[in-house]
């Protein structure tokens, strides 16, 4: 863990918003620091690169807002977020990641974030939501607002990914980044046996029947966890459609 702390006070007057930065990149939390410290009413008043150092930050300082990244090592972002809720609730949280909202930002929110932005947000619109939910409202991009609506709309047609546990999704997240179940293990810090389960579960959640059936809807609805890890869809869609090619790609994945 790492942190720093500043004096809080006014600043000519103004009633400053306290935050937390929790992320596991030193120059991601050093950017952040430079844009939210430029504003009057904004303080850090401490920073953690894991999700158990975020709590412990958060015993020793009031804060307004945490914001904070899904991907920490140890105690997940998902989980951290949950427990900032329920253990800290005047603590807003706002999520900054490099996954997509399509695929967590419902999670986040009914996890108990306020609101959700990718790493890619614009530093005016970052501050912008970092206001909104200190002040208690809920912040999402004006796209992902409207997909939020019209999933309530249309429960029935909620995507077959959703139907999938937060530990689930990490693992299928995983899964179509490559990653073979022992380095799954390795980095959720779980027996082999037990994501060898959860991906089990995830082919009967999802109604499918191989790994290379996974992949193929990964690339379908944009689920790869990095744009490095795309391939060309027809490329792929092809092979995974070849019974030997889409074995072959099994073997090669560990699976």
């Amino acid at each position: 863990m790492s942190s720093s702390t500043q004096q809080s006070g006014s600043r000519s007057g103004l009633h400053l918003k306290r935050l937390i930065l929790v992320d596991d990149h030193r120059l991601i939390r050093e950017g952040l620091r430079q844009i939210l410290q430029a504003q009057p009413d904004l303080v850090i008043v401490g920073e953690s690169d894991t999700g158990h150092g975020a709590l412990s930050l958060l015993e020793q300082a009031r804060a307004d807002v945490a914001i904070v990244d899904l991907n920490l090592p140890g105690l997940s972002g998902m989980n951290l977020i949950s427990r900032i809720r329920s253990e800290h609730p005047a603590c807003a949280v706002l999520v900054l990641s490099m996954y997509a909202e399509e695929l967590y930002a419902m999670r986040a929110l009914k996890a108990g974030a306020q609101g959700y932005l990718t790493k890619d947000t614009a530093a005016d619109e970052l501050v912008r939501a970092v206001h909104k939910v200190a002040a208690g409202g809920c912040y999402l991009s004006r796209g992902m607002a409207e997909r939020v609506a019209m999933a309530v709309a249309q429960q029935d047609t909620t995507p077959r990914h959703e139907r999938l546990t937060d530990r689930e999704l990490e693992v299928f997240r995983c899964i179509l980044a490559g990653q073979r179940i022992s380095e799954i293990s390795r980095i959720l810090h779980l027996s082999v046996k037990t994501i060898s389960t959860h991906k089990t579960r995830i082919l009967q959640k999802m109604q499918l029947d191989s790994t290379a059936a996974l992949i193929r809807y990964g690339l379908e609805h944009q689920l790869f966890p990095d744009p490095a890890l795309q391939v060309d869809p027809h490329h792929a869609a092809a092979q995974a459609s070849m019974p030997a090619r889409a074995a072959s790609a099994q073997r090669v994945l560990g699976f």
